[in-house]
C-alpha cells in the first residue's frame, strides 16, 4: 500500500493522532531515533526526511542523540535534527538507562548536555536505572540542570517564570551556570537526609 516504511508509519501515526482528537502530547518514536541509526546522516536520511514532511506538525518526535546511549548532546546536532524533522525533538535520554546491562548502575550527576540546550528541545524524558532508589541523584541533578537552563534564558516566557518559581530559588537558576560536581554534592546532601529520615520511621 505504501512506497516506504516511513510513509506507512507517518500515515498510521497521523490517523491515530486525529482519531484521538489531536492531543497536546502525542509522541512518535521513529525507527531511526539516533544518529548512529541514520544513513548516511540525520540530515541526509531519506527515512527522516519523509517523517519530517509527512508527520502532522502537532506530533512530537523522540530522539536519543548521537547514539542510543549518548554521553553528550550538542546544539549543533539538535539543529540538524530539527531541520530534517521540521520540529524540535523530544529527547529520550538514556544516560542512566541500565535495562540492557544489569551490572551497570549510574549514580553520577546529569552531565554532558550543552548549556542552552532547552531552547532546542520540545521536551526531555529521562530513562532511569531499573533500580528505583538508584535514581535519587539522577533525578535531583536533572532538576538542578533544568533550573540552570531556566535561569540562563535571557527572556523567559511566562510559563518559564512560573516553572522557575515552582522549583524554588537557587544560585544555579540565578546565574544560569551548571556544575555537575556542585549538583552532585547538593543531591548527595539531600539523599543522605532522606535516608536518615527513612531510618527514623517506625518499622525501618
Amino acid at each position: 500500500v505504501f512506497p516506504s516504511l516511513a510513509q506507512a508509519q507517518a500515515s498510521v501515526a497521523n490517523e491515530v493522532y486525529q482519531e484521538l482528537g489531536q492531543p497536546s502530547v502525542f509522541l512518535f518514536c521513529p525507527t531511526e531515533y539516533c544518529s548512529s541509526l541514520c544513513s548516511p546522516s540525520p540530515s541526509q536520511s531519506c527515512y527522516l526526511q519523509t517523517i519530517g514532511q509527512e508527520l502532522l506538525p502537532g506530533i512530537s518526535v523522540i530522539w536519543t542523540g548521537p547514539k542510543v546511549v549518548s554521553q553528550e548532546l550538542s546544539a549543533v546536532l539538535l539543529e540538524e535534527v530539527e531541520g530534517v524533522l521540521r520540529r524540535r525533538p523530544v529527547i529520550w535520554d538514556n544516560l542512566y538507562a541500565n535495562d540492557y546491562d544489569c551490572r551497570r548502575v549510574f549514580l553520577g550527576p546529569y552531565m554532558g548536555r550543552a548549556p542552552g540546550l532547552m531552547a532546542r528541545l520540545h521536551g526531555l524524558l529521562l530513562n532511569p536505572n531499573c533500580e528505583l532508589q538508584a535514581n535519587f541523584v539522577p533525578i535531583h541533578t536533572l532538576g538542578t540542570w533544568f533550573r540552570s537552563e531556566l535561569g540562563g534564558c535571557a527572556h523567559p516566557d511566562h510559563a518559564g517564570t512560573q516553572a522557575a518559581a515552582a522549583l524554588g530559588d537557587s544560585q544555579d537558576a540565578q546565574d544560569g551556570s551548571y556544575s555537575p560536581q556542585e549538583a552532585l554534592e547538593l543531591a548527595l546532601r539531600d539523599w543522605v537526609a532522606e535516608i536518615n529520615q527513612q531510618a527514623l520511621e517506625p518499622g525501618r
